[in-house]
């Protein structure tokens, strides 16, 4: 209730019916060229309407996401006795609440502020949460705020959009999922050119789990050589860089192998470093239904009592949406959206159907630091319901080199996702 008196929002607007089930909206764009402070765009079909207040001052969106996991393990003998404690298990992953509107200023301003609750150390932490301005007299915009620093699309990308279920383990190993500071977003549509540049420090996420650097400069620069008059064939190809100090001299790089129910497959532990260096390449390409991309990483640590290693890893995906829709690419944030069903199930139709094939590999082992070399193959199909409903069905192999061996593990996974 104050949200909705700071904004002046009369008390009639929130009695707003949700449309009819059957309701056809019209088809998302191929290409979208506006973007907010929000962590993610809202449904094209949206599932109800009093969750919307607009008013004199601005407006605001209150919504949810939920997931809930089933991880299966079928482990040789050398995964074993690398992790003799996996459990089949359903387990919760992830819960939020999201909150996002406008300001009505003169100027172009929007807002967001999310909530999310933390399984693991079991408590509410803040999410992506800021002001975002318009300043076109920059070509773009700028977020103030937490946020994340803009390194790799499929980080940049909301996490229950994205085509698999995790990120590959290089992207969760080196670049934290979230950072407080500046960051300007700008596009130049002559150029087909976007970037953005971000400087970050940690004097308000202290004791938050992605607090690993004190401070850090992140930048991406992407170019679309092929952006058709429909926007139904899209190549992006892009290159980041980024430079950070490490929070107390100690460094940890470590990453989950597919799957949250897991532990830690590569970890490096702590290791005594300075700073990171870490360059990332990016190419997509999606011509309407497919899409086919890869990104590469190389991580360069100034930690000379470890010899200063070298990390690096990567991915390769091919989608196929078999029922017709095309992933909306941002060009604002350079990312693709989620996905919305030409026909969705609580209409009489057959929803959105997705085949992914993912292969990822990460390497941590590089002088005196052993935190292993993985990858694994994912093959998996998401049942997009509606815009608010999606199931996922996977497999998974991995192979892993640590502890003195090689050990094989194949995955059966599942995963329910809700969000409003």
């Amino acid at each position: 209730m104050i949200l909705l008196a700071l904004v002046g929002i009369p008390a009639a607007v929130a009695a707003q019916q949700p449309p009819a089930q059957g309701a056809v909206a019209s088809p998302p764009p191929k290409i979208e060229d506006t973007i907010t402070a929000a962590e993610s765009d809202p449904p094209v079909r949206p599932l109800v309407k009093f969750n919307e207040f607009e008013g004199k001052l601005g407006s605001i969106r209150i919504g949810f996401g939920l997931l809930f996991d089933y991880a299966r393990f079928d482990q040789d003998e050398t995964s074993k006795e690398q992790f003799p404690d996996l459990d089949n298990q359903w387990k919760y992953r992830d819960g939020r609440v999201l909150l996002s509107g406008r300001l009505g200023f003169k100027r172009p301003t929007t807002w967001s502020a999310g909530i999310m609750y933390d399984g693991i150390n079991k408590e509410w932490v803040m999410r992506q949460t800021g002001i975002m301005v318009a300043v076109p007299e920059i070509w773009g915009h700028i977020f103030v705020g937490r946020t994340k620093e803009g390194f790799s699309l499929n980080k940049v990308m909301v996490g229950y959009g994205g085509w698999t279920a995790e990120r590959a383990q290089i992207n969760d190993a080196t670049v934290p999922i979230l950072a407080d500071g500046v960051k300007w977003l700008g596009y130049a549509e002559k150029a087909r050119t976007l970037w953005n540049l971000g400087v970050y420090g940690d004097a308000l996420s202290e004791g938050q789990g992605f607090s690993s650097y004190s401070n850090q400069i992140s930048g991406r620069l992407a170019w679309l050589p092929i952006l058709s008059a429909d926007g139904g064939t899209l190549l992006h190809i892009g290159v980041a860089e980024r430079w950070g100090k490490v929070k107390d001299g100690q460094l940890r790089l470590k990453a989950r192998p597919g799957a949250w129910a897991a532990p830690f497959f590569i970890d490096t532990a702590q290791f005594p470093a300075d700073s990171t260096r870490l360059t990332g390449t990016e190419i997509y390409y999606r011509p309407g239904s497919l899409t086919f991309g890869s990104e590469y990483f190389f991580m360069h640590t100034d930690a000379p009592e470890s010899g200063n290693p070298f990390f690096h890893g990567g991915e390769v995906v091919a989608t196929w949406l078999i029922t017709g829709e095309v992933r909306t690419y941002n060009t604002k944030g350079g990312y693709f959206n989620q996905i919305s069903p030409k026909k969705p199930v609580f209409s009489g139709g057959p929803g959105a159907w997705e085949v992914v094939a993912h292969f990822a590999r990460a390497d941590l082992d590089s002088k005196s630091i052993t935190g292993g070399t993985y990858w694994r193959f994912t093959p998996m199909v998401n049942w997009y319901l509606s815009d608010n409903f999606r199931l996922e069905g996977i497999y998974g192999y991995g192979s892993l080199d640590r502890f003195g061996g090689v050990g094989k593990t194949q995955f059966l996974q599942f995963r329910i996702q809700t969000q409003l």
